[in-house]
Formats: C-alpha cells, sequence, structure tokens
C-alpha cells in the first residue's frame, strides 16, 4: 500500500482550525469587577461565567476561558491584552 502525501495547504489548514483554548492568568492589577466586565464585554460570557472564570483564575493562578478556533480566539487575546490582562492562546 502506497502512503498517501500530505499536502502541505491542507497540513496549515487543518493546524488552524484545530480546537485552541485562551487562557487567562492571575496577577496583582487588574481588579475581580474589571476582569468579569472584560470576560463578558469581550469573550461574550454571562456575568456567573465570568465571576467563576475570575475565581478560578484567582485561586489556581490560570483559567482556560474560551475554547475555539485559534483565528477565532487571537482578536480576543489582542483586545484582553490591550486592556492589560495576560493571557495566551495553548
Amino acid at each position: 500500500m502506497v502512503k498517501q502525501k500530505d499536502n502541505p495547504s491542507s497540513l496549515q489548514k487543518n493546524k488552524s482550525s484545530l480546537q485552541r483554548g485562551l487562557i487567562l492568568y492571575n496577577d496583582d492589577i487588574n481588579t475581580f469587577d474589571y476582569v468579569i466586565e472584560t470576560l463578558i464585554e469581550v469573550c461574550n460570557h454571562e456575568h456567573e461565567q465570568a465571576e467563576q472564570c475570575t475565581f478560578v483564575t484567582h485561586l489556581k493562578g490560570k483559567c482556560n476561558i474560551k475554547n475555539g478556533k485559534y483565528s477565532d480566539l487571537k482578536l480576543m487575546c489582542n483586545v484582553m491584552t490591550i486592556r492589560g490582562l495576560t493571557v495566551s492562546i495553548e
């Protein structure tokens, strides 16, 4: 049986469509209210979800706040960084 070679453009397409997580990291700068407000505005969280993510971040040091494609999370990551939060896409 002959193995079919992967097309580089299809590999890139598959890589960009993989589910990723937007991770929020704890800091000693931003208030709970500010982080909650940002999660609601940027990530479209409900108030309760934003509160829970904020508390998890505070207690554990980080929290996966949103899952999705890299291209969808990149804009949220940029906006949250501009707002002074520490986030990454993993």
